[in-house]
């Protein structure tokens, strides 16, 4: 069975995530080291990390990894905010390193430069260069942010961002000159608003075949499992819970069930109150789903809990 678990709110400490993420019987964890609407952030303290390294320990040293902010964008013609991300990334290593966290998601970025092939391939160059010079900066600045690596995520291929066509993750690992330390991300909700219908057995089979031919499937270290708000194809990134979308909890079953993704981690990203309610349901449905029940009735006897709300 896959490893469950959730995108966790470090408010009040980095170490309240693993709290959250114990609390509602997650074995897989997803965190924001610093506020990612913001460019320059604090590194946290020695005392912060070690807090954080020694609960992680206490839960048993589940999956853990970090989400760069969104505000990069390595993949920009503009060389000024191109440096600036580059050294953003390159300060968020340094603190997953400190964390102990192995690995960092980021988006690869928007080209911004309109329709067509060329504007795609040179993004793809500028964000493998980018890649390459923040893990460089990186080992210069933090003693510990070699053992850190990057997971390219497929996005939902919105205006000129990259990532829509999962070829485009591996055009970027073959061209960057750090490709050992890459590995992808694969978000359900993304890949089905970027036109693979995961609702049918032949979209999950093209997905999967579309990432093996671009990366291999063993470079798949992390799922983001996010129902979609928003219809196949759509191009708009909004997520639901699981089952109340368009992917919808048959093409859950598809992806828990995979016995190629056997003990994968698998991280929701959808709307939650502070109860954390939401994330109980919806880890529910997926373990439910990964065992065989069947997936209409796992739906209703959600419904009929009152659990059937909107996505987030």
């Amino acid at each position: 069975m896959p490893l469950f678990g959730a995108h966790m709110s470090v408010a009040g400490g980095l170490w309240r995530a693993v709290d959250h993420a114990v609390a509602v019987g997650a074995q897989a964890l997803q965190v924001f080291t610093a506020n990612q609407r913001r460019w320059e952030v604090p590194c946290p303290s020695d005392g912060d990390a070690a807090r954080f390294r020694a609960a992680v320990a206490a839960w048993g040293g589940g999956f853990v990894a970090s989400h760069a902010s969104y505000l990069f964008n390595l993949a920009s013609p503009d060389e000024d905010a191109g440096a600036r991300s580059v050294r953003g990334l390159a300060a968020e290593i340094g603190r997953c390193g400190l964390l102990g966290i192995p690995w960092v998601v980021l988006h690869p970025g928007a080209h911004l430069e309109g329709g067509g092939g060329q504007g795609v391939e040179r993004g793809v160059r500028r964000m493998a260069e980018r890649l390459a010079a923040a893990f460089d900066a990186a080992g210069r600045l933090h003693p510990h942010a070699d053992g850190v690596g990057v997971l390219l995520e497929n996005t939902a291929g919105q205006g000129t961002c990259l990532g829509g066509d999962v070829a485009d993750l591996g055009r970027i690992m073959d061209a960057c000159p750090a490709r050992e330390r890459l590995g992808v991300c694969i978000d359900t909700a993304h890949a089905c608003a970027a036109g693979y219908d995961l609702a049918t057995d032949q979209g999950y089979t093209r997905l999967m075949a579309a990432v093996d031919g671009a990366v291999s499937l063993v470079q798949v270290r992390l799922f983001h499992v996010n129902d979609s708000a928003t219809p196949c194809g759509a191009r708009s990134d909004r997520h639901a819970h699981i089952g109340l979308g368009h992917v919808g909890a048959a093409g859950f079953a598809r992806l828990v069930r995979d016995p190629r993704f056997a003990g994968h981690p698998m991280v929701l990203e959808t709307h939650k109150g502070k109860d954390l309610a939401e994330d109980r349901r919806n880890l529910r449905v997926l373990h439910r789903l990964a065992a065989g029940d069947e997936p209409n009735e796992v739906v209703r006897d959600e419904a009929a809990r009152g659990m059937g709300g909107q996505g987030g």
